[in-house]
């Protein structure tokens, strides 16, 4: 049976190491790509809103996830309030840009991890987790030392420091980043980001070297690994050929691949005409024409 990495990490005493040391980052925060230095333990606020105090939207079971991440029991979810990106088509804008949700304690944040794996979740999905990787580690080591056993996910925009995913090296079981772009001035226009592809490639690259291809049990269900996902966009804005090129030549041939076909333009989209329309099913096509081509491995998600 798997054993998640943080475990060990817990009971030796070096997951509440590296939890200081990234609190410790917030005073001059520097988490991600953006380094603000803003000084969040002081309650000031960067480029992605968020203060010291953990702020979520929701948490539960959730079923609409990769099945290798849902299984029977669903992945537990746990959705964090603000973004260090602002993607003008976000599906979830209402938490990530106009900071809904709920402030909470460390500790309690550690308790719905328990809460999660008591109701039968098969993982902990932190969903938008960057701006607070200190404070989720921090969390996990008092859970961990209350019980927690099972894989935790790091869903994100794969808008990520390498320094900083090195730190997590040993804590996080599965990574499951976004890698939007494969190019740098399209994730400036739509996402309000700088050096998009540099920093989601030295990222993915980190994290493959951590965590490796995905692995499943015996009940197909992931404990360890990489999930990469890809959003088709309209007119090939998010130049998807690159992204899955880059991938299978630097990341692994034999990548768990998602090529996602549920764009659809809301929040400020309708604002730029090329993409404010949904996805043809040509376009999708194309794509997953090419991924086949490209990473004739590739383990493209069902």
């Amino acid at each position: 049976m798997y054993a998640p990495l943080y475990i060990e990490k817990s009971k030796d005493g070096t997951l509440e190491k590296i939890a200081k040391e990234l609190m410790a980052r917030l005073e001059k925060c520097d988490i991600c790509p953006h380094v603000c230095g803003v000084n969040r333990l002081a309650g000031q606020k960067g480029f992605c809103k968020a203060k010291a105090e953990v702020e979520i939207s929701s948490f539960g079971p959730h079923f609409g996830e990769e099945s290798v991440l849902v299984g029977r029991n669903g992945s537990g979810t746990i959705f964090f309030t603000h973004c260090n990106m602002r993607c003008v088509f976000c599906q979830n804008f209402t938490i990530s840009q106009l900071g809904e949700g709920m402030k909470i304690s460390i500790e309690e944040l550690a308790d719905i991890m328990l809460r999660l794996q008591n109701m039968g979740c098969h993982n902990i999905n932190l969903v938008t987790p960057t701006h607070y990787a200190p404070q989720i580690v921090s969390a996990i080591n008092i859970a961990a030392k209350n019980g927690l056993k099972i894989p935790i996910v790091y869903n994100c925009g794969g808008y990520e420091r390498k320094e900083i995913i090195t730190l997590l090296d040993g804590i996080i079981d599965i990574y499951m980043p976004d890698f939007k772009y494969g190019d740098d001035e399209n994730a400036r226009v739509y996402s309000g980001v700088n050096n998009y592809t540099l920093y989601a490639k030295e990222s993915l690259i980190e994290m493959q070297r951590q965590v490796g291809d995905l692995i499943v049990d015996e009940y197909g269900i992931a404990v360890k690994g990489l999930i990469i996902r890809h959003l088709v966009l309209p007119n090939d804005i998010a130049k998807s050929e690159e992204v899955l090129r880059f991938i299978a030549r630097n990341v692994s041939p034999k990548a768990y691949v998602n090529i996602m076909a549920q764009y659809y333009p809301t929040y400020q989209a309708h604002k730029y005409p090329e993409i404010a329309r949904r996805i043809t099913i040509e376009e999708y096509r194309k794509v997953l024409k090419i991924a086949k081509e490209i990473g004739p491995e590739f383990r493209l998600a069902d």
